[in-house]
């Protein structure tokens, strides 16, 4: 990353806790870094960990940031925006907040044109993430480089071509980790019901999760010859599969994801500018 970033974070929230950790966590880490946000509190919390400047509210101190990152909720998007745009000038402008698209928040920000929008999700806590990104066509090649160092601060980046994948990403990866803790849930209930204790439960569900998702990232194979492998003809798992097909396990999840990705398009409807 550039010598000396200066890198202002406007909302001091959970992601934005993920991200300054994980900037400052790597080696030979250089950058300024300060975060606004109203509560007090939280500002409290990021200095004693972090040792970042705080500040309450939004002045003209941001002038001299390299990065904003936005890191406030989508309804709270366009007031935040319309703040900040007095204060805009060469500034690369990061978003990830979830639905609100490019064009709206240029338009709230006075018609700056440096903006990258992602799409985080919750393992960033552990830097276990991976966050889609688009980038629009006012960033330069090498603010698109400082957005991808940022992001991969907390996992593995995925750019897309298109804005409008970036609903998509929100229903895959973004929404992701709750599909995956939902089906830990269902494993752990049959575990009681089957007789094992909530504790033998939760870990042999979570430890099977994270073991087959391990396994999924270092195997050359497609994902199905993997889970051939484990289902043998009249086995144990080939009855359990067969349940879930008869079931239609595979097409209702299909279907809440693409749920997912049309409930990101009407967020953007609802916040948008006009």
């Amino acid at each position: 990353m550039q010598n000396e970033l200066k890198l202002s974070f406007i909302g001091g929230g959970n992601m934005a806790n993920a991200l300054i950790g994980g900037l400052l966590s790597q080696p030979g880490a250089d950058a300024r870094i300060s975060v606004i946000d109203p509560n007090p509190e939280a500002l409290q919390k990021l200095a004693q960990q972090f040792g970042v400047a705080t500040a309450a509210q939004i002045d003209a101190a941001l002038v001299d940031s390299d990065v904003i990152v936005l890191a406030v909720k989508p309804q709270q998007m366009r007031e935040v925006a319309v703040m900040l745009a007095p204060h805009l000038n060469r500034q690369l402008v990061i978003s990830i907040a979830a639905g609100i698209r490019m064009a709206d928040l240029a338009e709230w920000l006075g018609g700056h044109a440096a903006i990258v929008r992602c799409m985080p999700n919750t393992p960033a806590l552990i830097a276990q993430g991976i966050t889609g990104m688009v980038a629009s066509a006012g960033v330069s090649a090498a603010q698109q480089l400082t957005a991808d160092e940022i992001l991969r601060a907390v996992g593995a980046t995925v750019w897309v071509e298109r804005e409008a994948l970036i609903d998509s990403v929100t229903a895959v990866s973004g929404s992701g980790p709750a599909y995956v803790f939902y089906f830990i849930e269902a494993m752990q209930q049959a575990a009681l019901e089957l007789g094992l204790t909530a504790e033998q439960g939760n870990a042999l569900a979570v430890s099977t999760f994270c073991g087959a998702a391990q396994l999924a990232a270092k195997a050359t194979e497609p994902i199905a010859t993997l889970r051939q492998r484990v289902t043998s003809a009249g086995g144990t798992t080939h009855a359990a599969i067969t349940s879930m097909e008869e079931s239609e396990v595979k097409q209702a999840i299909v279907d809440a994801i693409k749920a997912a990705a049309a409930r990101s398009r009407e967020l953007g409807e609802e916040f948008g500018a006009s």
